[in-house]
């Protein structure tokens, strides 16, 4: 089992910074991009993170797939984005695990990018609503939906990076260029600072050539960027948001829970290793 750094009092704490803002975006369905909003933010909170998954897709499915019950009844991610509630207000506080929460979303959601056509600033809104809440956080994962629409773009703007699930399949990187565009868009007019924080390989199967055929020209293309933690075909990890259940509650010892806390790790390592080279170059 993968040995998770855990939170001690010499640990880097948010006191010194703010959160760090992921974007988990593709705009191909199916590739396990609410699996990993789910199951990362899982995982962060399992090794003392705080943190927070954002669903801002309309399906829900991150809400529904962490056992967030009684959307209707308390204010969500749209109600913050067309300024009815601020963010705090729609946070679900210690779902499953202490350390993590959740603002969920609807289906009211769909009406939202409607709504902010002819906002000010529409593409910031959503950097905006999190600017009070940064400093409560170590990670906040924002679990977008499979489009490169307002909700997508807010989201890129509000993120400090992107991380990029890919499916294992023939078509893997078809597409890919389209994201990476509005990447580089939103770099040049609204998030400069923004990067891409890592790739995942999902649906991996080591047996098969295609999997591995896949892994290497992401690797090929993306270099380093490419995560060592690859989330395996599982069949646990698929039945997990049908009980409302992430993967580490569900069945800890499965291959897919492993991958994820795995996963958890490296974006940990990750993000220490970023804040060290800041202080670094601070104190020169």
């Amino acid at each position: 089992m993968p040995i998770l750094p855990r939170r001690t009092k010499d640990s880097p704490d948010q006191k010194n910074g703010m959160a760090h803002v992921i974007a988990i975006a593709n705009q191909k369905g199916g590739v396990g991009k609410t699996t990993t909003a789910i199951n990362l933010g899982a995982s962060l909170a399992v090794a003392e993170q705080r943190t927070l998954v954002l669903d801002i897709d309309p399906q829900g499915n991150a809400t529904s797939g962490l056992g967030v019950e009684d959307r209707n009844s308390r204010p969500t991610v749209y109600n913050v984005l067309i300024g009815q509630s601020p963010a705090k207000d729609a946070i679900v506080r210690e779902v499953h695990f202490p350390f993590l929460d959740v603002i969920p979303s609807t289906r009211d959601l769909v009406g939202a990018e409607i709504e902010l056509v002819s906002a000010f600033q529409r593409e910031t809104i959503l950097r905006q609503a999190l600017a009070p809440i940064l400093d409560d956080y170590d990670f906040i994962l924002v679990d977008c939906p499979p489009s490169l629409g307002l909700l997508t773009i807010n989201t890129l703007t509000a993120a400090n990076s992107v991380l990029i699930p890919i499916q294992c399949e023939f078509y893997a990187l078809e597409g890919l260029s389209q994201l990476l565009n509005t990447v580089r868009l939103v770099q040049r007019g609204l998030n400069p600072s923004l990067d891409v924080e890592g790739v995942l390989l999902t649906m991996y199967d080591k047996r098969l050539n295609l999997s591995r055929q896949v892994g290497e020209e992401a690797r090929e293309y993306f270099g380093p960027k490419v995560y060592r933690s690859a989330i395996p075909r599982n069949v646990r990890l698929a039945e997990a948001p049908s009980f409302g259940q992430p993967i580490v509650l569900y069945d800890v010892l499965s291959s897919g829970a492993q991958a994820y806390l795995s996963l958890a790790n490296e974006v940990i390592e990750a993000r220490n290793r970023a804040r060290s080279s800041a202080a670094a170059e601070t104190a020169r």
